[in-house]
């Protein structure tokens, strides 16, 4: 995909009297919405995680419900690991870098 025009590389090149033109790879663009989409994913379900541990501490839920909420949180993992085979993804690459705050997920 080819984006051009007077505003699409402001600042650079500025004294330059042709359009400015950025070239997109869209291969790599697709690869790069996929790890934002792993990334969101992995995020909901660390959060769901640690919620479940809260709930399991504190001691209200039944036996069958802790199992049923282990299995699914194990499942879920799984799952996750093979998108991330699935779309050539590592792990740590869904830890985005948030500068100054640190990383976005707890490192383990």
């Amino acid at each position: 995909m080819t984006v051009s025009g007077a505003g699409a590389g402001a600042g650079a090149g500025a004294g330059s009297s042709s359009g400015s033109r950025v070239d997109l790879d869209s291969e790599q663009m697709g690869r790069d919405l996929v790890a934002l989409v792993l990334t969101v994913v992995e995020l909901l379900r660390q959060l769901m995680e640690r919620q479940a541990i809260r709930r399991v501490e504190q001691g209200d839920l039944s036996d069958e419900q802790v199992e049923e909420i282990g299995t699914t949180l194990m499942l879920l993992d799984q799952r996750m690991k093979e998108l991330c085979d699935q779309h050539g993804v590592r792990p740590e690459d869904l830890n985005l870098d948030l500068g100054p705050l640190g990383t976005l997920l707890p490192r383990d």
